[in-house]
């Protein structure tokens, strides 16, 4: 089984949950499996330390994990436009992946949240892109062929999925958002037994 990493950031739940559903489009392309990890969150205080394992949720992203899949799905909620800190803080610690150019060539979609329509959504998924481009990696995005991406009016963008959470529960999806997210995961799991042959 060849699987492919979904790797997020999630405060309150938003991302976490298109996660969620990235994982059940990966995990409907035969031959492949989706696996969820996480990053710890990111404090000012440089003396602390979070548990090596977390509490509840899946558990957290260790290089191994990228070495080992086939591709990847990265998402974070927006920041000002940009990625959250603590998905940055490991992506800055891959330097040692990008000198052996251990990602190059594996397929990435990309995959964020935002509280309002108008939240930076398509600049954090492009701030989540450049360092994979700087890998090497192989950013597949959502086409316009699918019919969600022309008619919804919550989240999704050809540049990845995107989640919406202006006057609802952070984890409650629609029903567009669900099926993009769907397709993405499908989409770079499907790539990626091609890539391999």
């Amino acid at each position: 089984m060849n699987e492919i990493l979904v790797l997020y950031y999630s405060r309150y739940g938003a991302t976490e949950a298109l996660a969620r559903e990235i994982c059940i489009g990966v995990d409907s392309v035969t031959g492949a499996a989706a696996r969820l990890r996480t990053v710890p969150p990111v404090s000012a205080t440089s003396e602390a330390v979070d548990d090596p394992i977390p509490s509840q949720g899946p558990p957290y992203a260790t290089h191994d994990d990228l070495l080992e899949c086939a591709g990847l799905l990265l998402g974070s909620p927006t920041r000002f436009g940009n990625m959250a800190a603590p998905l940055k803080y490991f992506l800055d610690g891959t330097g040692s992946l990008w000198l052996t150019g251990a990602l190059s060539g594996k397929p990435a979609g990309l995959f964020c949240s935002t509280s309002t329509l108008h939240g930076g959504q398509e600049s954090t998924l492009l701030s989540m892109a450049i360092p994979l481009l700087h890998h090497g990696m192989l950013i597949t995005g959502i086409p316009f062929t699918e019919s969600a991406l022309n008619s919804t009016t919550t989240g999704g963008s050809p540049y990845g999925a995107t989640h919406i959470t202006w006057n609802r529960k952070p984890d409650v999806l629609s029903a567009d958002e669900k099926s993009l997210a769907r397709k993405l995961g499908a989409r770079v799991a499907e790539t990626a037994l091609k890539l391999l042959g």
